[in-house]
């Protein structure tokens, strides 16, 4: 064949083939603009040239029952919006007459907004039911309008509102701004961000996105929260904040072999739904994973477990106790600044002794000390599907001095996150396997497909090897069993395991600590030997009560009585 006239034959082949892919891209984008966007640009045109920023759609956020049953944490409503035209408007008062029999408005907010005579729209109210809504079109008022419209509605108001999130604006979009919605937002997001836009404009626009990059797949989203143990977690510390007048409360429920979160609660807490109504935007944040404290005493089984594992120290090992330590140019004293003479480790741990945990640190040595203590990653991000993660403060591990050291032993000078600590203590009884801690346990794809998010832990890094576990479980069930409240919270059949913590709160302005205000901490697990859940519930600055025993360990113990009976644990003793 002739070369030119083959040439020519191979650029009619390569421009039909262009054009053939450009049909097909348009008919495409065609299709999904009248047929997937359909429903979304019949709702505007509904509006006019009016547009509302709530109209959109987006994916169903699922609590998850025990037995498997799916509770809606977090949905899309469908309603109407009341507006006015006040060009159209015949007599405002009358109009208002009308319709506060109906629906209850302010009339001087009304009649401000009907009398805008310059004016083509008014939003009287949002998120009307189609019977309020029915009843207003029977009235059929001049200038006065109902549009079709979408919101997010969050059917449990406050329940798990600092994981969960919302939806809010971030400069003129609407996105989700905290926790699960701000974590999946793409994942949740269903593309109908604006729907006023040419249909010409909508079909070629984004062309390079479309050819040249992948979208996040949409999906719901299941949660590992159990509705049920989330409402009792949230009372129990809201009776807390109540009885004591605590600044506020925390509380987590986990799973120490796989990661999962069945609850987290943070009090004060706000309604979803009403999200507007807090008066300060700190407090949506969510201080289990966003903020670092002091913990104290709930520290010392990690540096225990450390000194167990390395076969340094046992339960019952010896030790004299003076009732203080000088350490460098400090003198560190127990808590009561008494000594108990000779004694053991497991009496140090019971009685949460500080001059004991420095013997501890130092039969471990420094440098295996800090190894031990960062291996436990209480210095980094622990990975949990949730915004903005704090990283814990733990420059103290790497300070050339012997007091640094001997601080951190009973959890002074050192700073982590509630959910840190988790994960740390997971892997102290869990048989030594760091966790990934996470609050998703599901993605359920629109287009027919699921994703399970699955831990396991033999699949993780070791940390601590064979009966550390047993050994330093050993030790925390014999405080319930014996010292907490004297053995009054001995559980007959069940082998419950705890340590409580009660630590100074550093001053925020300047070095030292504040005076008079305490952080009462409590952790504690269940079935001690193989546990199915892990419980960590703290109090910020609680008036009357000076440990974390007097004002913790009813509530860790309600809460245990509870998830016993709820899941019907069986007895292991």
């Amino acid at each position: 064949m002739n070369p030119v006239r083959k040439g020519f034959l191979i650029r009619i082949r390569v421009l039909s083939g262009a054009i053939i892919l450009a049909g097909l891209f348009l008919m495409t984008r065609l299709f999904f603009i009248q047929v997937v966007k359909g429903d979304a640009y019949a709702a505007s045109a509904d509006k006019s040239y009016v547009q509302s920023a709530d109209s959109f759609d987006r994916g169903t956020i699922y609590f998850e029952k025990k037995d498997g049953t799916r509770i809606s944490a977090a949905t899309v409503m469908t309603g109407f919006i009341l507006a006015v035209n006040p060009k159209q408007i015949i007599d405002s008062k009358d109009t208002y007459k009308k319709l506060n029999d109906v629906l209850p408005l302010d009339e001087a907010e009304f009649l401000k907004k009907a009398e805008k005579k310059d004016d083509p729209y008014e939003e009287i109210q949002k998120k009307l039911t189609k019977e309020i809504a029915d009843q207003i079109k029977a009235l059929d008022i001049p200038g006065v309008y109902l549009y079709k419209d979408k919101w997010r509605f969050y059917p449990g108001g406050s329940l798990a509102a600092h994981t969960l999130g919302f939806m809010a604006y971030k400069g003129d979009e609407i996105t989700g701004r905290y926790g699960i919605e701000r974590q999946y937002n793409e994942t949740l997001s269903r593309g109908v961000e604006d729907l006023n836009v040419n249909v010409f404009a909508e079909l070629f626009s984004n062309f390079s996105e479309s050819v040249f990059t992948q979208k996040e797949k949409e999906a719901d989203v299941v949660t590992t929260i159990e509705p049920v143990v989330q409402n009792f977690l949230d009372q129990e510390l809201q009776r807390v904040v109540d009885k004591f007048g605590s600044e506020a409360t925390n509380g987590i429920i986990v799973n120490p072999q796989n990661g999962e979160i069945y609850a987290m609660t943070h009090q004060p807490t706000f309604d979803l739904n009403n999200f507007g109504d807090v008066e300060e935007t700190s407090e949506y944040a969510n201080p289990l994973v966003e903020n670092v404290f002091e913990f104290g005493s709930v520290i010392k089984p990690l540096v225990m477990a450390a000194a167990l594992d390395a076969g340094v120290i046992s339960a019952e090992t010896p030790f004299y106790d003076p009732g203080f330590i000088q350490v460098e140019d400090k003198k560190i004293e127990n808590f009561d600044k008494r000594g108990r003479g000779q004694t053991t480790i497991q009496t140090v741990l019971a009685e949460s002794l500080n001059t004991g945990m420095v013997f501890t640190m130092r039969q471990l040595g420094k440098e295996r000390f800090r190894n031990y203590m960062l291996a436990y990653k209480i210095g980094e991000k622990t990975g949990i599907d949730l915004p903005n993660e704090a990283r814990g403060l733990v420059s103290n591990l790497d300070s050339p001095r012997d007091l640094e050291y001997a601080t951190a032993s009973f959890g002074q000078g050192i700073s982590l996150s509630p959910i840190a600590l988790v994960k740390a203590l997971s892997s102290m009884v869990n048989g030594g396997y760091l966790i990934n801690p996470h609050v998703v346990k599901k993605l359920e794809y629109l287009d027919g497909g699921s994703e399970d998010i699955v831990f396991k832990k033999e699949d993780s890094e070791r940390i601590l090897k064979d009966g550390t576990s047993e050994k330093i479980a050993r030790m925390m069930v014999s405080i319930v069993d014996n010292t907490l409240g004297e053995g009054k919270y001995k559980m007959e059949g069940y082998s419950i395991a705890a340590k409580t913590g009660t630590a100074q709160i550093p001053n925020p302005n300047g070095p030292g600590y504040l005076e008079g205000r305490n952080l009462h901490s409590f952790v504690g697990f269940f079935p001690a030997y193989d546990p199915k859940f892990l419980i960590f519930i703290s109090n910020t600055a609680p008036k009357g009560a000076r440990f974390a025993s007097e004002t913790l360990t009813e509530p860790f113990m309600n809460i245990t009585h509870f998830l016993i009976n709820y899941y019907e644990i069986s007895p292991d003793r």
